[in-house]
């Protein structure tokens, strides 16, 4: 009896781990074109069939590069650069065009943050720039998501209410937002919808039936070295304009990464944490089934990295550059220290398995 128990288990335990390799095995991620300038802070948007990445840190100074990635070609062109450089946009893809919404900008004196209530489309066919109604408020690393034809604008952080101060910095207090605001392009207006519970920036975002889904996330600062990075998942439906209660919680709490939407699933990559003791960039690959309501991974990214360009294009999910480690992990202490990868790693999502 004791050793056809053991059998049992035995049996039902190499069941499991086939069963966990094949669903790893199905997907495996690839290496495409390396980015031409590899930096942190960097967004991915999916228009046409082509990749577009914007953005870079640019230590602080908002370099606002524009590139096109061609998947047919395996190649990358350089595009003509934002109209205002901004680090830490919104940037959403409809019809062709690219909508990007607030940022920050480094302050005319002193250090920090400076958030800005900029809007502008940008044409990638004609390569170039439009500005839109701005912000109803200055604000930067806010999601957006396009439903119906119209932007929803939802989260980020900005000065605190009454402070004179033009930036944030980690020495000082910033706000961190629940507001929602829509943008319809047709009347290039804006409008106020219903906040969401949890103020926070640096999230995920994704659509799903018509459904707006903020994922994770940072709480109580802008800056990662005095927030709290976030599980808590919420849906916002502009049908009604209302707030889900909560759904399940995104496994690994984090912010500051990449991600995209696929066949119903929205798919985070990466992000950083900091804590007294650890400061770091995450691999993990998560992803949320909105119509079950649950968590699955994939394998992990080859490189760890926070800041990384995030889309999909047709069926695969692109991560392209971004930083091997946290802001806070201070790599500019030492100026010989290269923290930023030019990778590009691809997964085919049509036939991946997950776990």
């Amino acid at each position: 009896m004791i050793r056809r128990m053991y059998a049992v288990c035995a049996t039902a335990s190499v069941v499991l781990l086939l069963l966990v390799s094949t669903a790893f095995t199905q997907a495996r991620w690839t290496r495409l074109a390396p980015f031409p300038e590899p930096d942190e802070e960097l967004y991915g948007v999916s228009v046409s069939g082509k990749l577009y990445v914007l953005g870079g840190f640019g230590a602080g100074k908002a370099r606002g590069a524009a590139f096109e990635y061609d998947p047919a070609t395996d190649r990358w062109t350089k595009k003509k650069p934002m109209a205002r450089p901004v680090h830490h946009q919104a940037m959403v893809g409809y019809q062709g065009k690219i909508y990007v919404f607030g940022g920050f900008v480094a302050p005319s004196t002193g250090g920090g943050w400076e958030p800005v209530d900029n809007a502008w489309e940008y044409d990638p066919v004609a390569d170039t720039w439009k500005a839109l109604a701005p912000l109803p408020m200055k604000r930067g690393s806010a999601v957006v998501a396009e439903v119906g034809g119209k932007m929803y604008l939802i989260g980020g952080a900005t000065t605190v209410e009454g402070s004179k101060e033009p930036a944030i910095n980690g020495n000082g207090p910033a706000r961190v937002l629940t507001t929602n605001e829509v943008y319809d392009p047709v009347s290039n207006t804006w409008q106020s919808r219903a906040p969401m519970a949890l103020g926070r920036n640096h999230a995920f975002a994704g659509v799903v039936n018509g459904k707006i889904y903020v994922i994770g996330g940072r709480t109580a600062h802008a800056f990662i070295t005095v927030s709290t990075n976030t599980d808590i998942v919420e849906e916002y439906d502009p049908a009604t304009n209302m707030w889900s209660g909560l759904k399940a919680k995104m496994p690994t709490a984090r912010s500051g990464g990449g991600w995209g939407t696929y066949n119903g699933k929205i798919y985070v990559a990466g992000g950083e944490v900091s804590t007294p003791e650890l400061a770091g960039a995450f691999r993990a690959v998560e992803v949320y089934d909105a119509a079950a309501n649950n968590w699955t991974k994939l394998p992990p990214m080859p490189m760890p990295r926070h800041g990384v360009a995030g889309a999909v294009v047709g069926s695969r999910f692109h991560l392209v550059s971004g930083m091997i480690t946290t802001a806070a992990a201070g790599a500019g202490q030492d100026p010989k220290m290269e923290v930023h990868t030019q990778l590009h790693d691809v997964i085919d999502l049509a036939g991946a398995g997950s776990n």
